[in-house]
């Protein structure tokens, strides 16, 4: 799909735009990182151990400016290369795709935010190697719509107080992009906090049965310091910003398919063993093994496809900050919310059943524990759990029978009264 904004003229150059790249050398600059994150996977898996070697690695080749202008030092890739290169990643363990969600997420915020103001400090930041991650999670008695993190007045400062669960990223992190509220003017705001200081202690306590070791744990923050030009009102966040976090999840699912196909495959390729019953006296000549991996890589290819695709509309989005068209701009915002949430439908359904078929290509020897094949569907199932996919189903229902304009933004938390709510 060739991006709507092509015969449109930005109002910055054009060099500040991150608006595509060649990907063979890109690719070809991360594939050892790759390949060493790759080895150890399956053993991280086991031990819960975190990646961080295979983090920082990326983090010092460059991964995590592949969206920051090549004008800047990053790569400039579009999104739905970013996608492809995340759905790479994947592919070699796809924790640290999803443990580099937040970082990327500031990241295209700061892109955004840098059609009304330079950003360059930050993307300076960026392509040195600097990391954020997520903190804006809370859980307990905290009602929907309400925040407990405050940002107050410190006596050399601002400073943020409050603790944030599911922090996914942030024990790698240079940087917490923490959601909050400020406590003098009840505004919710994003504060940029550094996380080397005594003011923030990062817990790696994520106890789910996938996605093992994507440091999504607690934090804690106080009188954690932040500089006042670190806050900004959420409202201002980039708009796009819920597709966007599912789009980086779709491009991890379609990883773990491929690479559930890949070892399955493999295991398939070198069994011996046959049944009696069977069709043929190898196997990995029977054409009933061979059917189901060809099944589960049709999945595969799908759901890297849908991905890719689905990112396509926040890439619009995106260029569309950058041009003095609200209208085209609000279109492509929807379109990216409508797009992403079909990427879900589409994908978790792909991803889970390869995870899942794909036992049918061995016999019982592929429940062994040490092959830990069951890491794929683990990590698939729990990957899909992420923004429920039943209440996605729901909104592109209700666009397209009433054009219902889907939620840019929602929230979790403890039920309200269904008369608070309403008022």
């Amino acid at each position: 799909m060739t991006s709507v904004w092509v015969m449109t003229s930005f109002f910055v150059d054009s060099s500040e735009i991150s608006s595509g790249a060649d990907l063979t050398p890109i690719r070809a600059r991360f594939r050892a990182i790759l390949d060493a994150i790759a080895e150890g996977a399956r053993d991280r898996d086991e031990s819960r151990e975190l990646p961080r070697d295979g983090i920082r690695a990326l983090a010092e080749a460059g991964f995590g400016a592949l969206r920051v202008p090549k004008k800047y030092g990053g790569y400039g890739v579009s999104l739905p290369q970013l996608v492809e290169l995340l759905a790479d990643l994947a592919a070699a363990d796809p924790n640290l795709p999803q443990a580099l969600r937040g970082h990327f997420a500031l990241v295209e915020d700061r892109l955004n935010a840098h059609a009304a103001s330079d950003q360059s400090t930050w993307f300076r930041r960026f392509v040195n190697g600097e990391l954020a991650g997520n903190a804006w999670t809370e859980i307990g008695e905290v009602k929907v719509g309400d925040v407990n993190t405050k940002v107050s007045a410190g006596p050399d400062g601002l400073v943020v107080n409050g603790t944030k669960y599911y922090s996914t990223g942030s024990i790698f992190a240079d940087w917490l992009d923490v959601y909050a509220q400020r406590l003098d003017t009840g505004e919710t705001v994003i504060a940029i906090v550094n996380t080397h200081q005594s003011g923030v202690t990062l817990l790696d306590d994520w106890d789910g049965f996938g996605q093992r070791t994507t440091g999504s744990g607690t934090t804690v923050l106080e009188n954690a310091r932040v500089d006042a030009e670190a806050v900004s009102a959420f409202a201002d966040r980039f708009r796009y910003q819920t597709a966007f976090y599912q789009v980086v999840l779709l491009a991890t699912l379609a990883g773990i398919a491929e690479n559930a196909v890949t070892e399955f495959a493999g295991e398939a390729q070198r069994r011996k063993r046959v049944f009696s019953h069977g069709a043929s006296p190898e196997w990995n000549q029977d054409p009933l093994v061979q059917s189901v991996v060809g099944i589960a890589g049709s999945q595969a290819f799908a759901a890297r496809a849908t991905a890719v695709r689905a990112a396509e509309a926040s890439q619009d989005a995106y260029l569309g900050h950058f041009v003095a068209d609200a209208d085209a701009e609000e279109e492509a915002n929807i379109r990216a919310e409508l797009d992403s949430a079909r990427g879900q439908v589409v994908i978790t359904s792909l991803a889970q059943s390869a995870t899942s078929a794909l036992f049918d290509a061995l016999g019982a020897s592929g429940t062994s524990a040490a092959k830990r094949l069951d890491r794929h569907w683990r990590n698939a199932r729990t990957v899909s759990s992420h923004n429920p996919v039943v209440f996605k189903q729901r909104i592109i229902g209700d666009w397209e029978i009433n054009q219902t304009v889907p939620p840019y933004v929602w929230a979790i938390g403890a039920a309200v009264q269904v008369a608070a709510a309403a008022s």
